[in-house]
């Protein structure tokens, strides 16, 4: 099998305007992968995940991610590179005045998608895979947060993004919630979908096995899991 690194930084230093966050940082992420990002509040997952869809600029190092190179990215490609990205949020950031369905049409209608027909096929496909079909026509106020959590999902998936990004997706969640929306997004991975998860919960890192990047004393470094 030929790599096909979906993220690859090298020597990569990330800056919150002068303060340094995380200095030569070197990470690959290959097609396929779940990878979880883990470390205490302040480490520095916030910037490492803001700089991979644009947010933060890399101004030190090498970076490339779903074939956009990070290093020289424009203000103008930001857009497309979020098209390739799915990103899921601690706190979902879904729209509260218009349903379900709507919040997923506002996302397509912004990301260039015209054709009616196939803009509700798309919603129903994504709906399907989160297990919300029944949902669409809800408020997000209507939902329980497991529940949003979902729609955060499928909206992330509209696009096929080639990497989905999720920052602490189980934040806000009780426990067996967390496990509910855990096994979605594993769902997700088996389907090929690429999955960096930032996360404090290591009761799903136990219960799921995979990857684990660390922020640290401004270093991002692979953990070997322990063989339990």
């Amino acid at each position: 099998m030929t790599e096909d690194p979906v993220l690859s930084l090298k020597d990569a230093s990330i800056f919150q305007r002068e303060s340094l966050i995380l200095s030569d940082v070197s990470v690959t992420i290959q097609k396929g992968e779940f990878v979880y990002l883990i470390g205490k509040t302040g480490s520095g997952k916030s910037s490492f995940m803001k700089t991979l869809y644009g947010d933060l600029p890399l101004q030190k190092g090498e970076g490339e991610i779903v074939g956009f190179d990070l290093a020289t990215l424009k203000e103008k490609d930001i857009p497309f590179l979020r098209r390739k990205l799915g990103v899921v949020f601690q706190d979902f950031k879904l729209l509260n005045d218009r349903t379900v369905k709507d919040n997923l049409l506002f996302v397509l209608n912004a990301t260039g998608w015209k054709d009616k027909v196939a803009m509700n096929t798309r919603i129903d496909e994504v709906l399907d895979k989160v297990d919300m079909k029944t949902k669409s026509f809800k408020y997000p106020y209507q939902l329980s947060g497991g529940e949003q959590q979902r729609i955060a999902i499928a909206r992330a998936l509209l696009n096929e993004p080639e990497l989905i990004i999720a920052d602490e997706p189980t934040g806000n969640l009780d426990p067996q919630t967390s496990v509910e929306v855990m096994e979605v997004l594993q769902e997700i991975n088996k389907n090929g979908n690429t999955i960096l998860m930032a996360t404090h919960d290591y009761a799903l890192i136990l219960k799921y096995p995979s990857k684990t990047l660390k922020c640290d004393d401004n270093q991002v470094f692979e953990v070997v899991q322990k063989t339990v």
